[in-house]
């Protein structure tokens, strides 16, 4: 039985389970599913693993913005040229291509709103086929990645009885 594709959705929501847990959960053996996954990570299935943090608890500031891109496409520009450009700067941690009024949904992080409007009228706006930009400050995150962070409050209010 092709365990292949259990193994992924295992990593994805937990990536610190080991090769004994995997094998145990999917009852199959543990060469086995140790071969899968550095097939995977070989053959750049599995990119990296990654902890997701809840960096407001953590007391550490940091700015997101959603940045959506309309861009002009050339004969010799297309959107994975475009994309491939804005991907290379440090500051964007996600590019997209959406449907939608707009090309592109850009994802960046910087130490403060200043900061992020410098990039986007720096690097973003100067690259020519750029047409135009919506920016979108992240101001509170509720889940990511699938994992809630906000702990759920009890009901503090109080009871009315007839």
């Amino acid at each position: 039985m092709n365990h292949e594709i259990e193994i992924l959705r295992l990593l994805e929501n937990n990536s610190r389970l080991d090769s004994a847990e995997i094998a145990e959960m999917l009852n199959v053996d543990r060469g086995e599913v140790e071969r899968i996954i550095r097939k995977f990570e070989d053959d750049g299935v599995i990119l990296r693993y990654k902890a997701i943090i809840d960096w407001e608890k953590a007391g550490v500031e940091e700015v997101y913005a959603i940045i959506d891109v309309r861009v002009n496409l050339t004969r010799e520009k297309g959107y994975d040229d475009i994309a491939k450009r804005i991907a290379k700067f440090p500051e964007v941690h996600a590019v997209r291509l959406v449907s939608g009024d707009y090309d592109f949904q850009v994802v960046v992080k910087g130490k403060s709103l200043k900061e992020i409007s410098f990039f986007i009228a720096e690097k973003i706006s100067t690259i020519p086929e750029v047409r135009d930009t919506v920016t979108h400050f992240l101001l509170r995150t509720y889940k990511e990645e699938g994992v809630i962070l906000f702990e759920d409050d009890e009901d503090r209010r109080l009871a009315i009885v007839p």
